[in-house]
């Protein structure tokens, strides 16, 4: 963060202000490559740091919980709610703070995947061997619940097969971690990958939150910025009708509307975690059709009555609609997969699961450069600019926010046939039993 703030404070370190004038002229100067190299190395740095404090910080927070009350389960809802509320309201006081300043101045994957393909060629035995074949030891100081085996993706089961005597010592413990896995490694494993095909729909979705911060930029640039006579709306501050709209409506849903659909579901958090997941989607594909009739308004009226700069003679706040639906669509998919994951992996991978949010952000914003990049090579011909030119008036911004809504159309039915068929990690049982309950006389038979 220091490198950053330095990159702005010091003339040395960022290009000269672009004045309206100069913009006219096109005579504006950009950063140097030092420049350009010293902000990126200071974007580096900050997001090794939040690497390591974000998926770290919602498991500490969720640890003070007890989950074996009423109470405690109930107080792990209304925690990512909140966490997610408090996030928003201070980004909302450093945009009001930015407001007041201008005015005034991977190893548990091996262990189980290599043992189980060196058995390979072993047949599972039937449901009522399982007790005494399987090598299910007690569980470890920093493991507080246990994982029972389950008939999902068998073939990792034999991961955790005991063949030979040799394969445990004298006190029942695995000789070789690379021959011979638990039963709560390889379920720990299985948790991972029945989750992966819910992540890979939750990247999709996050692409047109991706938008929000470069083309709704774009079309407030075009558009009448002016709040009264003396006050204009910074372009890359319009993102603040989204944290206004989650700040007023998670504590309402948290306290309000979760309490009544709890009375009608019986579930604890009022809908399920995939069933929240599956909602903020649909906001998403809203927000981005809203936003396609949105701009093909404002560029009809760009066009309509030409001004200096392109400006149409149209409010900013038309892009408040598309902004909101944004809003809810981060209360309900992006709070629903960050508790979905905190929820489905076992208590000691939680850090694994917050690290896979702050991922499908990463990955959705390579998507759609990737997007981005096709959409300008497959819409530009020799007589019409591509759809993302820089100057919108002349492009098809509304053509490019339609695809964006197709592809989020495809990926909820996607979704759906997959939170259709996803089984949720069971109710853990408490590790009560003394030690390893194997019986090698019945493996030789």
């Amino acid at each position: 963060m220091l490198t950053v703030t330095l990159t702005a404070w010091l003339p040395e370190l960022h290009p000269p202000q672009c004045t309206k004038q100069l913009q006219k002229l096109g005579q504006c100067i950009g950063p140097t490559k030092p420049q350009l190299g010293i902000l990126i190395m200071g974007l580096g740095f900050l997001s090794i740091g939040s690497g390591g404090v974000r998926p770290c910080s919602i498991p500490f927070g969720v640890d003070q919980f007890d989950t074996t009350s009423d109470g405690g389960r109930k107080g792990i809802n209304s925690f990512f709610n909140w966490y997610y509320t408090t996030f928003t309201v201070i980004l909302l006081f450093t945009q009001l703070l930015w407001f007041i300043s201008k005015t005034l101045s991977a190893g548990s994957l091996a262990l189980a995947c290599q043992p189980s393909y060196k058995k390979r060629g072993i047949k599972l035995p039937l449901d009522s061997e399982v007790g005494p074949i399987f090598y299910d030891p007690p569980l470890k100081g920093i493991v507080l619940t246990k994982l029972p085996l389950t008939n999902n993706y068998r073939f990792l089961n034999k991961a955790a097969m005991v063949l030979e005597e040799e394969e445990l010592t004298p006190d029942g413990t695995c000789v070789n971690p690379w021959r011979l896995c638990t039963i709560q490694e390889v379920e720990e494993v299985k948790c991972l990958i029945r989750i992966i095909p819910i992540w890979s729909a939750g990247i999709i979705s996050l692409i047109s939150m991706t938008q929000q911060g470069t083309f709704t930029v774009s079309q407030a640039l075009k558009m009448d910025r002016h709040l009264g006579p003396h006050f204009q709306i910074a372009a890359g501050s319009m993102g603040v009708i989204s944290f206004i709209a989650i700040g007023l409506w998670l504590p309402f849903y948290d306290r309000f509307l979760v309490p009544a659909l709890r009375k009608i579901t019986k579930h604890e958090g009022g809908i399920t975690l995939l069933q929240r997941i599956g909602i903020g989607i649909v906001f998403s594909i809203l927000s981005m059709v809203v936003a396609r009739l949105i701009e093909r308004v404002r560029r009809a009226s760009a066009m309509l009555h030409p001004q200096p700069l392109g400006v149409a003679p149209m409010s900013v706040m038309w892009l408040a609609p598309q902004l909101i639906l944004m809003g809810f669509c981060e209360a309900f998919n992006i709070i629903g997969q960050i508790e979905f994951f905190n929820r489905q992996f076992p208590e000691h991978m939680r850090s694994i699961g917050n690290s896979l949010f702050p991922c499908s952000f990463a990955e959705a914003s390579y998507l759609s450069s990737i997007l981005i990049t096709i959409v300008h090579h497959a819409t530009r011909t020799k007589s019409r600019p591509d759809w993302l030119t820089n100057d919108i008036n002349v492009g098809r911004l509304d053509c490019y926010y339609f695809v964006i809504a197709r592809m989020g159309v495809l990926n909820l039915i996607y979704f759906l046939y997959i939170a259709k068929n996803y089984s949720y990690r069971g109710s853990l049982q408490k590790e009560d039993e003394p030690y390893v309950d194997v019986e090698l006389s019945l493996i030789k038979a």
